[in-house]
């Protein structure tokens, strides 16, 4: 391509690149300023688990794993390097630990310093979440009345009483995505979103509490001013450092100085890739369904919500309050839930073949089996499924709940996985569906369920979302907006947006909109929800017996 004024000047392609790092894999995806996606590229990275419920990553293989997919993603694009506007990153909200000049340091028995992670799904830290809520505290108010073992502050709480030498020797604690825009840029700024949603900062306020860190145990961050956990804390979008590093670059295979966004959350990044879509975020709530699922809700004005994280001001979407909620275990409760059944060895094994997920393989032989997709429903008569397998987030806060199976017989059968498989998705729908009429009652009220993630991808399971929680589901014209949503990011960082309203606007469209089924399946859906409940009640009333 050259430019008409002078043939021999060529006209550089203007992308953005946003970079998502999930449980399971890093990916980078380009994206043209109008949101299409150029290219995508991935890499898996590892999970180290150990009895305990500990689960741990690599703060190393994970940079080296996000620069490799930026290279690859410019590559596939067949893009120059010169042209990116702006670099935004999400992650996981896992702690990242390092000691003096960033070296990373072991956080668990294994004592493989590697091993820098505490994953956000680790749940070493039960114990002192309750210690922390039994204490109470005002800041508790902005976590729903209820902290939890996956965020930040009672892992950290759990080093210092567990590993002190580890705590002692941290020269920074990181949520994985301000680590990752440190590593970019030098710059040690923190995301209002990482911050205000995981570790108790007051964005409201613009301030940490220091009468909450003295009281839990965690006093030493509150002498030193915070330093160790952030002191300069700005909005997601805000252009950091002087852009990537010569090291970074060279890294990335980018030019120096490219603009690097303050992060997000991954989640959060969904719903920025997202809830733009008609030009009201606070009529959309962004449903994030991938291992573990999210829902984020924008106001006006705060609203608590009891066992609803939030609200938290300026996390998502800049100048609204957030309330997030959520799932525990999503996709990785239907992955558990398949496990169990005897069909599960031979139905992987036929998926392998066809090089697609056990959950696509089911889902598509659910839909050969109906005539429309809301009659699946009757495929799983008898069988509910509670998928708290890893405790209930939202809207109980409940890291205690687990799972209940009911009506599973002793079949071998295909049909019968796949009948498990619908249950499964219904008890998924109908934790949704919970958490929207809990933030209803409290005056959260949203038109439609706005769905990004992996594990939400299939017409099927959008469908029978729709129906299980009786809400109208909307799937975006981006085939990945998480990876949209960091993208955007990028895009404000780098000037090609005024603001993060405004790209998100221009940026998210609708692409399919699944209405929920009225008349008698709406019925059935109405009785499994009451049983859903009832299933519920019966395991915290009976789980200590």
């Amino acid at each position: 391509m050259s430019n008409a004024a002078n043939p021999s000047v060529p006209v550089v392609l203007r992308y953005l690149i946003g970079v998502d790092v999930g449980t399971g894999s890093a990916r980078a995806g380009l994206f043209d300023l109008d949101g299409r996606m150029l290219a995508v590229a991935k890499r898996d990275i590892t999970l180290f688990r150990e009895a305990g419920a500990l689960v741990e990553q690599s703060s190393t293989e994970i940079w080296h794993a996000v620069c490799a997919v930026i290279r690859e993603a410019v590559a596939l694009a067949g893009v120059d390097p010169a042209g990116a506007v702006g670099l935004g990153f999400d992650a996981t909200c896992s702690l990242v630990v390092l000691g003096e000049g960033g070296r990373p340091l072991a956080v668990g028995p294994s004592e493989d310093s590697n091993r820098d992670i505490i994953v956000w799904m680790d749940h070493r830290a039960v114990a002192q979440a309750e210690r922390i809520n039994e204490m109470g505290h005002d800041v508790l108010r902005y976590v729903g009345g209820r902290i939890s073992p996956e965020m930040e502050t009672p892992k950290i709480l759990w080093l210092k009483e567990n590993r002190p030498e580890t705590f002692n020797a941290a020269w920074q604690f990181f949520d994985l995505a301000d680590f990752l825009t440190w590593k970019a840029t030098g710059d040690l700024a923190r995301s209002t979103c990482t911050v205000t949603c995981k570790w108790t900062y007051l964005a409201h306020e613009q301030r940490w509490d220091p009468t909450y860190f003295e009281k839990i145990g965690l006093g030493a961050l509150a002498d030193e001013k915070f330093i160790r956990i952030g002191t300069n804390i700005v909005e997601p979008g805000t252009p950091l450092g002087r852009g990537l590093t010569e090291e970074a670059a060279r890294a990335m295979g980018l030019r120096p100085g490219t603009a690097v966004a303050a992060s997000m959350i991954d989640a959060h990044a969904g719903g920025i890739g997202t809830v733009g879509i008609g030009g009201r975020p606070e009529d959309n709530l962004a449903y994030v369904f991938g291992t573990s699922s999210c829902t984020m809700t924008s106001t006006a004005a705060p609203i608590f919500v009891p066992g609803v994280w939030g609200p938290y001001y300026s996390a998502m979407v800049p100048g609204m309050w957030l309330n997030e909620g959520g799932q525990s275990a999503a996709g990785a409760a239907i992955d558990q839930l398949l496990s169990f059944h005897p069909a599960a060895a031979d139905a992987h094994a036929r998926a392998a073949r066809q090089r697609i997920p056990l959950p696509v393989l089911i889902a598509n032989a659910v839909a050969e089996k109906v005539s429309k997709a809301s009659e699946a429903v009757i495929l799983a008569r008898g069988l509910h499924v509670v998928p708290e397998f890893l405790g209930n987030r939202a809207p109980f806060a409940d890291p205690h709940a687990r799972a209940i199976i009911a009506g599973l017989g002793m079949e071998y059968e295909f049909d019968s996985l796949i009948a498990l498989y619908v249950a499964g998705l219904c008890g998924i729908g109908y934790g949704l569906r919970q958490i929207i009429e809990t933030q209803a009652e409290a005056g959260a009220q949203v038109q439609r369920v706005v769905i990004s993630g992996g594990a939400g991808q299939h017409d099927l399971v959008r469908q029978i979302l729709a129906d299980a929680c009786g809400m109208q589901v909307v799937a975006t014209s981006s085939e990945e907006p998480v990876l949209l949503g960091s993208a955007i990011l990028g895009a404000v960082a780098g000037g090609a947006f005024q603001d993060a309203r405004s790209a998100m606007e221009s940026l998210c469209g609708v692409a399919a909109v699944y209405s929920p089924a009225d008349g008698s399946t709406a019925e059935i859906h109405d009785k499994r929800y009451a049983s859903f409940k009832a299933f519920q009640e019966l395991a915290r009333t009976h789980r200590e017996v």
